[in-house]
């Protein structure tokens, strides 16, 4: 493409340089589909700012020229949030290229970083200097802090430390007209009004493009023990978790809970993978304490689980390796049932205390409703997330099943959730997937509040259009 044909790009291409501004459709192809290949847009140009003073002189050219913005951080989303439209008038910006650690404070437990420091990452500069960053999940490989704290991501930590938004202690963003909030030294007591952070924790890029963060750290952990119980029931995995928390209290730092399906299917995706228990159980749970000395805790929590008939069967891990072996069976989980066919994934919670129950109920529904599906639901019974997911019958052709079966049993789903008291988005965003089911589910009032926050940030409604919220079509040269 001609630049200097569009004044825009060839403005935006005077500001970013080569590095930092494409149009070289190879270069943009890769990250103009979601990860789970749901969702394929086109954009005008893929822009790469260095650094947020690079980002905030390039929206306010964008919103000069009235050019809608798709910020992207490592596109490992789950409801298309990250992608653009169809349209190819947006303008992709990727964060990646914003990988700093700005400071690290061991004594004040802190880290700034920037938005695309790659949560992993992050990690191993927590753990090099003595401490840990209490987030994790299974995309920590690609998933950047950015994009993190705009979906408020959770995983499996957040029984003990909570989401993302329990980790964010100040932000840096850039806002729609291309002025910068800057909030990002923590205080302890700040009573100056609206704690204005927060409206960017969840926003999924709709009101500021996140430019960095400071978060908390926590100390590292001297020792953890990795438990991993087999099953009768679902019922009988809450009942084993409450013992849990009574008998381990605060050393209780994951809970998690997989059907034998899951497993096998895990298993005949990874090649060199093996089951931690002879036999099989209906179902399983995979247990972590982290603590000074977590051992003699765990061993007579797990004593007195056997001792109530708790539990079926349970292995300790015996080494670090070992450890991290039963993790990466939970990790795997998504992959491996992606590689069994098509299948319709649900990120969704109910009250903690009636998760069991919920997926008692809606896995027959489902099936029966549905002949040749299969259903199962998995995930972190300790806050009530629980991934749903629904696989087409053998043979299904992708496209036409989840545009017709897959699209009803996805409302049937979150119509079962809203019945139960649950959200049909726990920890991975509206997006795009979801945005007409929050309209026919959401409540009218917190609907009506977030789109008069929307208006009142971005009145050209040029972030991120089209993910999370409907809004009503402006008039021309609005």
């Amino acid at each position: 493409m001609n630049l200097g044909a569009d004044p825009f790009l060839a403005e935006a291409a005077g500001l970013l340089g080569p590095r930092g501004l494409t149009c070289d459709p190879q270069s943009m192809a890769p990250w103009l589909t979601d990860w789970r290949g749901r969702y394929t847009g086109a954009a005008r140009a893929m822009a790469s700012p260095a650094n947020a003073q690079e980002l905030a002189a390039l929206v306010k050219i964008c919103a000069r020229y009235r050019v809608p913005i798709v910020a992207q951080g490592g596109n490992s989303g789950m409801s298309g949030g990250a992608t653009p439209d169809a349209s190819g008038g947006a303008l992709l910006v990727s964060l990646r290229r914003m990988t700093a650690i700005r400071a690290l404070d061991p004594a004040a437990r802190t880290v700034a970083c920037e938005a695309g420091v790659v949560l992993q990452n992050l990690h191993e500069a927590a753990e090099a200097a003595g401490l840990r960053f209490p987030l994790t999940l299974g995309g920590k490989g690609n998933a950047t802090i950015g994009g993190l704290i705009a979906t408020n991501a959770g995983g499996t930590q957040v029984l003990r430390h909570g989401s993302m938004r329990a980790q964010v202690l100040g932000i840096e963003a850039v806002l729609a007209d291309g002025t910068v909030y800057s909030a990002l030294t923590p205080l302890k007591k700040d009573n100056r009004g609206f704690d204005l952070k927060q409206l960017f924790i969840g926003s999924e890029g709709t009101l500021g493009i996140i430019t960095a963060a400071t978060l908390r750290l926590v100390p590292a952990v001297p020792a953890r023990q990795v438990i991993w119980a087999g099953l009768g029931s679902i019922q009988q995995a809450r009942e084993l978790l409450l013992h849990c928390q009574s008998a381990a209290g605060d050393l209780l730092e994951g809970f998690e809970v997989l059907p034998q399906s899951c497993l096998d299917a895990v298993l005949a995706y990874l090649p060199d993978a093996r089951a931690p228990l002879a036999g099989q159980h209906a179902w399983h749970a995979l247990i972590e304490l982290a603590g000074d000395d977590p051992g003699p805790a765990g061993e007579a929590m797990l004593e007195q689980a056997l001792a109530k008939g708790l539990l079926g069967d349970a292995v300790i891990a015996s080494s670090e390796t070992q450890a991290e072996a039963f993790w990466t069976l939970r990790d795997s989980i998504s992959p491996a049932e992606r590689a069994k066919g098509p299948a319709m994934q649900h990120d969704i919670a109910v009250p903690v205390e009636r998760m069991a129950d919920f997926i008692t109920a809606a896995v027959p529904t489902i099936e029966q409703r549905w002949p040749g599906v299969r259903a199962f639901g998995f995930g972190h019974l300790g806050d009530g997330n629980v991934h749903f997911h629904v696989l087409a019958p053998t043979g299904a052709d992708r496209e036409v099943w989840e545009a017709g079966d897959g699209k009803a049993i996805s409302r049937m789903v979150h119509d079962l959730v809203s019945q139960w008291h649950g959200t049909i988005s726990a920890e991975h965003g509206i997006g795009q997937m979801k945005l007409a089911e929050l309209e026919r589910l959401g409540d009218p009032v917190q609907l009506a509040l977030m789109r008069s926050v929307k208006a009142a940030l971005d009145p050209h409604a040029l972030l991120n259009p089209g993910k999370l919220l409907t809004l009503a079509p402006k008039p021309p040269n609005a």
